[in-house]
């Protein structure tokens, strides 16, 4: 096993793994745990009692973060005729169909979410082995593929504080909350709306219990164990 750092091993004596912490506390901990150069993002990590094999029981689905996540979020919008000029207006940073369908097929990825319209799915259905394993497809599910009258409205979510979050093949499920350099208030409002949106979303083909654990972490930092009780209690208000 690599030997930590001295500030791992720090950040990480401030955390008994005996116990478990409520998610202020959480927070706290993560914050201080992220001492790196660079704006570390926080993330919440998730164990849950959903079978992804069973697709009934697929968790998925988007949060609108109050707060963001701390980056600049790259669109792109894949549509034709007057949505076109539509999305522009409303701040796309990319807006195209053929021309954009060409330029990921030769390699371009300069982008972080794409919205399309649905008279342009048959179209980039090809890209989805390129965009699929990348989490860029559109997809109706995730609310990036709509009507184009709904364009401006995708575009401001995802510019917003879109977060994606999605079961994987262990049962976890991992998002980011924010950046470690907001403040603790702001990460508070962030965890609170992401678990309320997953605990909504919850499968009515899940038994027992749907969370079994919880951890906090930064990108550098080690994780901090968070109380189940305390994560279940968040519900927005």
């Amino acid at each position: 096993m690599a030997k930590r750092g001295k500030r791992y091993e720090t950040a990480v004596s401030d955390i008994d793994y005996e116990s478990v912490y409520e998610p202020q506390e959480a927070v706290a901990i993560a914050k201080r745990g992220a001492t790196a150069k660079f704006d570390e993002t926080v993330e919440l990590h998730l164990r849950t009692g959903a079978d992804p094999r069973h697709a009934e029981q697929m968790v998925r689905g988007i949060a609108l973060l109050p707060h963001g996540v701390g980056k600049e979020i790259r669109t792109l919008v894949f549509c034709q005729g007057d949505a076109i000029e539509s999305a522009k207006q409303a701040g796309a940073d990319h807006v195209g169909n053929d021309d954009m369908i060409a330029e990921i097929e030769n390699g371009w990825l300069e982008f972080d979410v794409s919205i399309a319209t649905p008279d342009m799915m048959g179209k980039i259905s090809k890209l989805g082995r390129i965009l699929g394993r990348r989490g860029l497809m559109p997809n109706p599910r995730t609310g990036t593929v709509v009507a184009p009258e709904d364009i401006p409205r995708a575009i401001d979510e995802a510019k917003k504080g879109r977060v994606e979050f999605r079961l994987d093949k262990d049962a976890l499920i991992h998002a980011p909350i924010g950046k470690a350099s907001f403040e603790e208030n702001q990460l508070m409002d962030n965890l609170t709306t992401l678990v309320d949106t997953i605990l909504r979303g919850r499968p009515s083909g899940v038994k027992g219990q749907f969370l079994r654990s919880a951890f906090l972490t930064s990108t550098m930092g080690p994780s901090v164990p968070i109380d189940i009780a305390g994560i279940m209690d968040l519900r927005v208000e």
